[in-house]
């Protein structure tokens, strides 16, 4: 009797600990413009009950990955680096688009060829980690009312 107890809490662990990873990632994608900077885009979702905020990236296709953003500066958009990270709210999601919130590749070891693969983890604290592969796709457009407009849902950043 004991054993099969023992058993069935050991079969709801991987399920238990599956639950508790609240982040998914949607729709993500890399791209380069040039041979030294990079990027990478997705849908962040947090099915969780609190709030979760993206505090760090990793890539080994980079000597720096960076969270970074668009922001106007005396009427000029500059990209600038986000060392807060990027909040998803619960149950909502925050997107990380062309013109807006992305990931940052700086010092690209290697050009990012459509097709290729690009190792990602993003780290979220106690939300968890989430190690990932990033297809490159560099002649995808940005969706519409993405890009320059930075669609945000579910509380983002401003």
């Amino acid at each position: 009797m004991k054993r099969m107890i023992l058993a069935a809490v050991a079969a709801l662990i991987p399920v238990a600990a599956v639950a508790q990873d609240p982040i998914a990632v949607e729709d993500a994608y890399a791209r380069s413009a040039n041979p030294v900077t990079g990027a990478a885009f997705m849908v962040l979702k947090n099915s969780g009950d609190t709030d979760c905020r993206l505090t760090g990236a990793a890539s080994d296709v980079a000597e720096r990955v960076e969270l970074h953003t668009h922001q106007e500066v005396d009427g000029v958009m500059k990209m600038i680096h986000v060392e807060e990270g990027f909040i998803v709210a619960a149950h909502g999601e925050h997107s990380l688009a062309r013109g807006g919130d992305h990931v940052m590749f700086l010092g690209l070891k290697a050009p990012l060829n459509d097709g290729d693969s690009v190792p990602l983890s993003l780290d979220f604290g106690d939300c968890g980690t989430v190690e990932m592969q990033v297809a490159v796709d560099n002649q995808r457009m940005p969706r519409h009312g993405m890009g320059a407009n930075r669609m945000k849902m579910g509380g983002g950043q401003p």
